[in-house]
């Protein structure tokens, strides 16, 4: 079970760098830190240099987005990673690109799908008309891709990863779930239950994939194709945010069933959906046995 883990403290590590180095918790701030200290100045200056401004079209404003997110998250990842925890980062492996980045859109899209087929033979998703001319390349550059890098990096990447490096993998599922549910609350059109259900199909699904695959690229991938798919194509708003979609539809029904202005995923149906997947993927990891214990229970295993 420890290969599931990429990290173990080395043995020679002095009392006070294991604690304020390589402690789960001081990564956890020294990468958020890291974000922060690269991200910040590097919005403020393309602000100042007018990049992706107001005044600049709906393309250019996200592929500025895109790439920031890319510089100031991804890049700041691998080579936090590379000088802390002195390991390969296999989580983003390249050659992994092209297989779990693909079957990550493929399987964003069909989740996508699949809520709303069901809303629509329960009667509560109707296509009124079909926008042609919907402009979709800056939201899948911007709500999917750069939201995927971001979301996913942070959430996955950084807090469910060094999580169940300390509190094994049940913990890391709960702290998982619960801080990306709680990001969601300020969100447009926001209330306690968008938030749980987040929590609950996203929060949890996005981390037993990321558990069983141990690649980003697969749950950015899934995340984009997510938010693309639920906004873009089929016109649903995307976490409280309205977007212009390819499908023109009217949604009828209790805000419980359809999710209301939030979008699906405020919907109940999502959340049967993702539940029943995880518990599906939770089945497969206990089989495999990639369950991993405490950081505690480990050391006292490996003591025995």
């Amino acid at each position: 079970m420890n290969e599931m883990v990429a990290f173990t403290t080395p043995a020679s590590a002095p009392a006070w760098k294991r604690w304020l180095v390589f402690s789960p918790l001081a990564r956890i701030v020294i990468y958020a830190a890291c974000f922060f200290a690269v991200g910040y100045p590097l919005f403020h200056l393309a602000t100042a240099l007018h990049l992706g401004g107001k005044d600049a079209s709906p393309l250019e404003r996200n592929l500025v987005g895109l790439v920031l997110e890319f510089v100031s998250i991804l890049l700041v990842y691998v080579v936090a990673v590379r000088l802390i925890e002195r390991r390969r980062v296999s989580e983003l492996a390249l050659r992994q690109l092209p297989t779990y980045g693909i079957a990550g859109l493929i399987a964003g899209f069909l989740l996508l799908s699949t809520m709303t087929l069901l809303l629509w033979l329960m009667g509560s998703y109707h296509v009124l008309s079909v926008n042609a001319d919907a402009v979709w390349l800056p939201s899948l550059l911007g709500m999917g891709i750069a939201t995927g890098i971001a979301e996913e990096t942070i959430f996955r990447g950084v807090l469910y990863r060094i999580s169940e490096e300390g509190l094994g993998t049940w913990g890391a599922l709960a702290i998982s779930a619960l801080f990306f549910g709680g990001a969601h609350l300020n969100n447009p059109n926001a209330t306690l239950w968008s938030a749980v259900a987040i929590a609950i199909e996203a929060g949890i699904l996005l981390a037993l994939v990321y558990h069983l695959t141990r690649s980003l690229w697969m749950v950015i991938g899934l995340h984009a194709a997510w938010n693309f798919s639920e906004g873009t194509i089929y016109g649903f708003a995307v976490s409280g945010f309205n977007v212009k979609g390819i499908i023109v539809p009217s949604v009828t029904g209790s805000d419980w069933v359809t999710g209301g202005k939030f979008g699906v995923e405020g919907s109940v149906v999502a959340v049967a959906v993702s539940a029943c997947i995880s518990a599906v993927l939770l089945a497969i990891a206990i089989r495999r046995k990639t369950i991993v214990p405490p950081s505690w229970v480990r050391k006292r295993n490996a003591l025995s």
